[in-house]
């Protein structure tokens, strides 16, 4: 058995680039990333659920843990801490063949040159920014490690390369063509890696426009992040759709479940193992929908987990918010359902308006989800916010705005009565 280290980082690091490296060429112990701005209760629910052998703090400072500690396998050199399924610690092991095979095939498929850096601007405690260090160190090249992605640091960072989330693109983009010296902070990339979240197509558009060279991802800590770039798998990784009985839509065979194979997948899990049989035959059964159409090429639909039934229609949420992205007026949007005495669930479309003065209407919004997808799939409620919570990650924060919605709900109920 290998030992298992963990060390509490808030960003990128000198020291943790030099734990990786020793990890994945195996003259040092398998590293776990925790984030040192966690409260204490929680860090050490983390620690106890994982259990390293050591644990060196922010400080640099590493003491051996009392009590219960397990090893890892001896091909494990990363473990990334996620939750499982009842929402308690679960951390996803990683290989150091994996992590170095996605390395490999991400640097391959966007034609990165001898000497080209990388910017890591994104959590050392996700695999994206630990992924950002690894292709690091497959290249030789050593990474520029940034606590933020403002403008100035990205543009005077003098890397070809990087990896973001969407509202990190969104905010890059808003710095475009501004008077100064930062006017295209994103000028001069090789290639701009965007996951961590769907992105909307307008965002795309915009960015591509601007002349951002965008290369979507998509994958999960599982897969050591991203291994299908714009809808195509890297190489040696496989995928496939709708092979589950009762999950492939009998009017599209080609959509459903997304499976994925390869060389990139992850060893096993450790904590939280409750519902986590999703390995059959060398497949990895992810959590979203997807299609793959007949060149192979993958386009994902959404989260199974947040189809809405309504009236005995599944609706994919993804898709319905895909669709009202492109609708005039619409900055961002997601889709969500709330339970319907009727029809079980009705679909909601919570929107932050490009002009809070001027929010697009209901109406509006159901004419143009009907125009692209099924009539049941239009809106029947729509949401004016803000701003859509985020998580860490760059994801929007779905579970927070469901209690959101229903706290606002129980007060318009409340004022009624």
């Amino acid at each position: 058995m290998r030992s298992l280290h963990a060390v509490l980082v808030e960003h990128a690091s000198p020291r943790l680039l030099d734990l990786l490296a020793a990890a994945l060429d195996g003259s040092g112990p398998a590293i776990l990333p925790l984030d040192g701005s966690l409260p204490r209760a929680r860090l050490d629910e983390l620690i106890t659920a994982f259990a390293p052998d050591t644990v060196e703090d922010t400080e640099g400072v590493t003491r051996a843990r009392s009590g219960r500690r397990t090893g890892v396998g001896e091909s494990t050199a990363v473990i990334i801490g996620t939750s499982g399924s009842t929402g308690a610690p679960k951390g996803v092991e990683l290989s150091a063949d994996a992590l170095l095979h996605s390395a490999r095939a991400s640097l391959a498929r966007v034609d990165a040159r001898p000497g080209q850096r990388w910017l890591c601007c994104l959590p050392a405690t996700h695999i994206a920014g630990i992924q950002v260090l690894v292709r690091s160190l497959v290249s030789g090249t050593e990474p520029v490690l940034a606590t933020r992605a403002d403008a100035e640091t990205v543009a005077g960072s003098g890397c070809a390369h990087v990896s973001l989330v969407p509202v990190q693109l969104r905010r890059l983009l808003a710095d475009q063509g501004r008077p100064g010296d930062i006017s295209t902070p994103l000028a001069g990339f090789a290639s701009v890696l965007l996951g961590g979240a769907a992105a909307p197509q307008s965002l795309l558009d915009e960015a591509r426009a601007a002349g951002v060279p965008v290369v979507t991802t998509y994958g999960m800590t599982e897969t050591c992040g991203g291994c299908v770039y714009d809808g195509w798998p890297l190489d040696g990784v496989k995928v496939r759709a709708g092979a589950d009985p009762g999950e492939t839509d009998p009017s599209d065979p080609s959509s459903g479940r997304i499976w994925i194979r390869g060389p990139v997948l992850f060893s096993r899990y450790r904590g939280d193992v409750t519902g986590t049989e999703v390995v059959r035959d060398g497949w990895f059964r992810t959590g979203d929908l997807g299609r793959v159409d007949a060149s192979g090429r993958l386009t994902v639909r959404g989260r199974a987990d947040d189809v809405i039934n309504t009236g005995g229609r599944k609706v994919v949420p993804g898709e319905v918010a895909a669709a009202l992205e492109t609708c005039p007026g619409v900055r961002d949007v997601v889709v969500v359902g709330q339970p319907d005495a009727e029809w079980g669930e009705r679909v909601v479309a919570v929107v932050v308006p490009a002009d809070r003065a001027d929010p697009p209407a209901l109406e509006l919004l159901r004419l143009h989800v009907r125009q692209r997808l099924p009539r049941y799939a239009s809106p029947s409620r729509v949401v004016i916010v803000d701003a859509v919570p985020m998580l860490p990650s760059g994801k929007h924060d779905i579970a927070r705005l469901k209690l959101e919605l229903l706290r606002r709900e129980q007060t318009e109920a409340e004022n009624v009565t």
